[in-house]
């Protein structure tokens, strides 16, 4: 679905940018623990990727979401097709627990592995559909069912950053907040070390100045609803119990840090549209009609 005006493709120029710098930077690590002679001698590292869209008709927030219409497809359809285009992907699949959005994926094309209702989050629902699947993948790619505008070049991003950092077993990407998003526990921020890892996620604004208020100089970063995972990880992950910061944040992503496991994680330039309220669904419709998507 392309965009046509001319700053689309300056926006998307950038990205580029931002994507190959996250990467980069990732490689380097790696060459500097050694990995470079691994990769040297084996080409097929984390080379099978599985794109998993974990999806839930139970929602505190917006009951049914994934169901929900966008200008005409529901939300889970077109999450659906714009990771469909992510190069990096063997094969895409919707893990839910409800019959009614496995009908209506089965509907428009999509493969759906059915899942138990006890799956307490996303990651959890991704683990037990990767022991369904007949294959074997070595990258599991979670993909917020919610974010029906994400963009393709950053599913691939993600999965190219944790192929070059073995020593990672978690990838993700973060972009620029708006400064009037810093107080929404809604957007939730990451802070991240000089090498490219993740330090800490938070539901508040971090970091936390002196000041108490947003710092519009400041670079906070915004994490986007995308990660991926070594398979092997994610059957460890799946036994962790769960962690205080994870509870208290809500935020599974945390349990990953507090069990002291290495995230990398990349920048991007991408503005994110997610879908949390029945509110922002007429906002993701006029940015669609402006970016003339159908």
């Amino acid at each position: 679905m392309a965009m046509s005006s001319s700053s689309s493709s300056s926006s998307s120029s950038s990205q580029k940018t931002w994507i190959v710098h996250g990467i980069l930077a990732g490689a380097a690590i790696a060459a500097a623990i050694g990995a470079h002679s691994y990769l040297g001698r084996s080409r097929k590292f984390r080379s099978r990727v599985i794109g998993i869209i974990p999806a839930r008709y139970a929602s505190s927030r917006f009951e049914g979401k994934p169901l929900v219409q966008i200008l005409g497809k529901p939300m889970i359809q077109r999450t659906w097709e714009r990771t469909k285009l992510a190069t990096t992907l063997d094969h895409v699949v919707v893990a839910t627990d409800d019959e009614r959005i496995a009908e209506c994926c089965r509907g428009f094309g999509a493969d759906v592995i059915m899942t138990s209702e006890s799956c307490r989050n996303g990651t959890e629902r991704c683990n037990e559909a990767l022991e369904k699947l007949d294959k074997k993948y070595d990258v599991v790619v979670n993909i917020q069912g919610d974010e029906p505008l994400i963009d393709p070049e950053i599913i691939d991003g993600v999965v190219k950053a944790l192929q070059v950092t073995p020593d990672a077993v978690f990838s993700t990407a973060v972009t620029p907040l708006k400064p009037e998003d810093g107080v929404d526990p809604n957007r939730v921020k990451c802070v991240v070390d000089n090498r490219g890892y993740a330090i800490y996620f938070s539901r508040g604004l971090i970091p936390y100045n002196k000041s108490g208020k947003v710092n519009p100089d400041f670079p906070y970063m915004l994490h986007l609803g995308l990660q991926s995972f070594d398979s092997k990880f994610l059957k460890v992950y799946a036994e962790l119990q769960p962690t205080p910061l994870q509870q208290e944040e809500d935020l599974e992503q945390l349990k990953v840090l507090e069990n002291g496991y290495k995230m990398k994680v990349i920048k991007v330039d991408h503005e994110a549209h997610g879908v949390d309220t029945p509110d922002d669904v007429e906002k993701i419709e006029s940015l669609m009609r402006e970016r003339n998507m159908s």
